[in-house]
């Protein structure tokens, strides 16, 4: 009987994904990872109270469970990689990184020294083998998958990984755990930042990066505010500017347009315009999940969750760096975050870490 050890995070999916690589006569073993140890707003430790959640979860469908602390690994590799970005006035993704360095990382690796053939986590994602060689293509639930933030893994990560909810959708999994009875049936989707959770959001960074007001400018350089500090806001944003109602303005819709982290300064703009808009990108740090692709070629592109697959022509410049030229202008595309590749079949090719724009 092979052994599956099974990421369980105190949440529906996971505990779904156990069930089910149980009743598929794998020996399954829960291990839950304790990533942050930190108390919320509300002095709470939501650590603690998915532990509880995954115990009675493992409890019900028969399996043992264990847990492991990678708090130190996470603030290294995850953390400390989410605040430097900021820093720079980027916007960072750090579930992408999450993955690659902590849950097929060490997570992976512990679960190797315990005699596992495989691990096994509650992404919707589908595994296929062909060919001698692992591909990641989209799940059957496409207003779920996860794909995108698993586009830094490797072949050798993806060989010891199953994704037990490839082929079903979020309300049979939860049609699944309300009938097994378990804790986690209706328990809401977590959000927020990757194992830290929800938190305020601007309050949250404050504490590790101090606040440095600035001047807002719309772009004919006339200031209309200030701002908190610019690594706070993100290309494209409406919302918390506080600059609705300015005399001599059409509109009070206002959006963030660039960040200037050397002067410090905002720039946004009363309503759309270009200036939001990129014509491609270049993306570095690319990872091909399998094959090295040269030369040039039309595919389909993601440029941050949930946003549906753009049309998009690729040169590749070297290994790991490419330019994207898109089919049509895209919106508040923001360097830091990562533009992932799909094919016509839902395969993801790779992704990699936008650089600069077009």
């Amino acid at each position: 009987m092979e052994t599956v050890v099974v990421g369980l995070s105190g949440g529906v999916d996971s505990s779904v994904a156990a069930y089910l690589l149980k009743q598929q006569g794998y020996n399954v073993i829960g291990l839950f990872m304790v990533n942050w140890e930190e108390t919320d707003e509300q002095d709470n430790c939501t650590a603690e109270q998915d532990f509880e959640d995954v115990k009675r979860v493992a409890n019900k469908i028969g399996i043992p469970y264990y847990t492991v602390n990678y708090a130190k690994e996470y603030r290294d590799r995850v953390f400390s990689y989410f605040l430097e970005e900021y820093e720079k006035g980027y916007t960072p993704n750090p579930d992408v990184m999450c993955n690659k360095e902590i849950k097929f990382g060490p997570f992976l690796e512990h679960a190797m020294k315990l005699g596992a053939d495989y691990i096994a986590t509650g992404h919707y994602c589908k595994r296929v083998d062909r060919d001698d060689k692992v591909y990641l293509y989209k799940s059957f639930d496409k207003n779920k998958d996860q794909t995108y933030f698993l586009n830094q893994l490797n072949q050798s990560q993806l060989s010891k990984t199953l994704f037990p909810l490839a082929d079903i959708d979020k309300t049979e999994v939860r049609r699944i755990a309300k009938e097994l009875g378990l804790i986690t049936a209706e328990k809401k989707d977590s959000t927020g930042i990757c194992f830290i959770g929800e938190r305020n959001f601007r309050q949250f960074l404050k504490g590790f990066l101090p606040a440095k007001k600035g001047v807002i400018k719309d772009l004919d350089g006339n200031v209309v505010g200030e701002h908190d500090g610019v690594m706070y806001y993100t290309i494209g944003q409406r919302r918390g500017l506080n600059i609705g109602g300015k005399n001599g303005y059409d509109s009070d819709r206002w959006f963030v347009v660039k960040k200037d982290v050397k002067t410090n300064t905002l720039y946004v703009n009363c309503g759309e315009c270009d200036e939001m808009y990129s014509n491609g990108c270049i993306v570095t740090e690319f990872n091909w999940i399998t094959d090295k692709l040269e030369g040039e070629f039309d595919s389909q592109v993601k440029l941050r969750y949930r946003q549906p697959d753009q049309a998009t022509h690729v040169t590749v410049l070297d290994e790991h760096t490419l330019r994207l030229d898109f089919v049509d202008k895209q919106r508040a595309v923001t360097v830091g975050q990562f533009a992932v590749l799909y094919d016509d079949e839902g395969m993801c090719i790779g992704g990699g870490r936008i650089n600069s724009l077009q």
